[in-house]
């Protein structure tokens, strides 16, 4: 009978699940060397966000086949070392979308009445009514800044309470906004018309005080703003000076950019402002449905049967992950970078497999391609099960289509990005060794590696432009790693693919635009 090591505290019903097909051993507060002993003994490991399972634990974990985690992040698992290892990785992404948007809308509520002061002002003895006049939420702007199943739910629950709705999510379709009951609309606008504001997007260096002190400014005087999503998407401090000088009307946080929240000029802000301690997902549900949706994923894994939240490549053997790995990340990384040169919302992905890479099998390169095309928007949150799930979701139509003849590579793979701000491609090759080679670019031809930045420039082929450029990036203090041009004709239009030691500054790409001869310059994250 198999065996599974639960480490950390989960509901009773989860453990009931595993019961059913393993031997279930709860064992919580375990050192990492003491996990390190004990766990080669299991097929399967249960955490949440108390244990820390290291490549070191996993080297020891001979006959683990699941990593579980009771939640949605999966940072406290080193998930390469579990994929190289043939271990499946899940968590559960969905099982407190309920509990994180029900608490945003109770923030909304209690501080449109001022319900935590007025409470605390009656059982101090006090009958303080003119002090808590409040606002009604029907018939007033809701601002959604994030589209996901989240923000999906507040949005339903809003206008049922007969709010207008107005959305921002550069990576959703306008069809799918307007089926949710939202208007789409860019963030400036959004925040100044709308008379309530909730965030549900990631935390990631784009996200990152997005709502800052110019942003507060924008806003309407009575405007309140909610985050139950991550801390630091909110400038602190510039929030706390907007609401002590009543820029804004109000706000109401659940996350910090430190937790547990330290000292804060949030904490000296009056009934204007409504804190709590990350309680987004403390919810008895949300605790119970992850424990079942961890559980059942387990089960069904020691049971020879897939998982359906996988965050690595679920349900394979080492021996297919080994032969799929160099593909599925040549496909990932293409649709990384695809993404970001398309930008805005993208609305189809053409993807064509050429060569040899025309006769394997399609459908893990087209999942990878998707994952890699939503990772700027989701992070974590994608992966190679909800990756196509997703992209529906967002209206992303998918073309896939087969090219042997094609033969500059043994096997190649073409994507072609279309949205909201125009269309990209990028065409990609493995080379000896698994090492990828970006091979085209917007059908220029291209021989590059990809490198953690890069940057991409469309310009007029004459002479002084790369000196310019190398100039300009040097002022900055920016230190090229390689460059290389890709041009059809002699003196007409090229592109310049350069890889850089550090991210460009805040600011310089306009400052490229302005040389003579450059076109246009995309920066890419990779």
């Amino acid at each position: 009978m198999s065996k599974v090591l639960v480490s950390d505290p989960i509901d009773q019903a989860g453990i009931d699940i595993l019961s059913q097909v393993a031997t279930v051993d709860v064992k919580t507060n375990l050192k990492p060397a003491e996990l390190i002993e004990i766990i080669g003994e299991y097929d399967a490991l249960m955490i949440r966000s108390g244990t820390r399972v290291t490549k070191e634990i996993i080297e020891a974990g001979t006959q683990l086949k699941i990593i579980g985690r009771a939640g949605v992040g999966v940072d406290n698992v080193d998930v390469p070392a579990a994929t190289r290892k043939g271990i499946v990785v899940v968590n559960s992404p969905e099982g407190n979308t309920i509990a994180a948007a029900e608490h945003a809308l109770a923030m909304m509520l209690s501080m449109s009445r001022y319900i935590p002061d007025a409470n605390a002002s009656v059982k101090r003895g006090e009958w303080d009514r003119k002090s808590f006049v409040g606002a009604e939420v029907y018939k007033k702007t809701l601002g959604i800044v994030g589209l996901g199943k989240i923000g999906s739910h507040v949005a339903a629950v809003a206008k049922a309470m007969g709010m207008k709705l107005l959305a921002f999510d550069p990576f959703i379709s306008t069809e799918r906004a307007e089926q949710i009951g939202c208007q789409l609309v860019d963030l400036d606008l959004l925040i100044q018309q709308a008379d309530y504001i909730t965030l549900h997007i990631p935390k990631t260096p784009e996200t990152t005080h997005l709502i800052n002190t110019e942003r507060l400014a924008k806003m309407k005087p009575t405007a309140r703003i909610i985050n139950c999503a991550r801390g630091g998407i909110i400038d602190e401090e510039a929030l706390a000076v907007a609401l002590k000088e009543g820029k804004i009307g109000g706000a109401a946080l659940d996350v910090y950019e430190t937790e547990p929240l330290g000292e804060s000029s949030l904490r000296s802000v009056g009934k204007e402002a409504i804190l709590t301690p990350h309680l987004g997902a403390s919810t008895t549900e949300a605790q119970v449905n992850v424990a079942i949706d961890v559980a059942e994923q387990i089960r069904d894994v020691l049971l020879g049967l897939p998982a359906r939240s996988a965050v690595n490549i679920p349900g394979l053997s080492p021996d297919v992950i080994e032969e799929l790995k160099p593909y599925m990340q040549l496909a990932e990384t293409l649709g990384n970078l695809v993404g970001q040169l398309a930008g805005g919302r993208v609305e189809l992905l053409n993807i064509r497999l050429q060569g040899e890479l025309a006769t394997n099998r399609s459908q893990p390169l087209v999942v990878a391609s998707l994952k890699g095309l939503l990772y700027q928007a989701l992070r974590e949150r994608v992966n190679y099960v909800n990756a196509s799930i997703e992209a529906k979701e967002r209206g992303i139509r998918v073309i896939e289509t087969r090219d042997a003849a094609v033969k500059d590579y043994a096997g190649s793979l073409h994507l072609e990005a279309t949205g909201s701000l125009g269309t990209h491609a990028v065409t990609g090759a493995l080379l000896g060794g698994g090492e990828i080679r970006l091979t085209n670019l917007d059908d220029f031809p291209i021989n590059v590696p990809p490198s953690p930045h890069m940057l991409f420039t469309l310009h007029r082929d004459m002479p002084g432009i790369i000196g310019k450029l190398g100039s300009l990036l040097g002022s900055f203090n920016v230190n090229i790693a390689s460059m290389q041009v890709g041009r059809k004709i002699v003196r007409g239009d090229a592109v310049m693919v350069l890889s850089l030691d550090d991210p460009l500054p805040d600011g310089i790409l306009s400052e490229i635009t302005k040389v003579p001869g450059i076109r246009d310059a995309y920066t890419v994250t990779l």
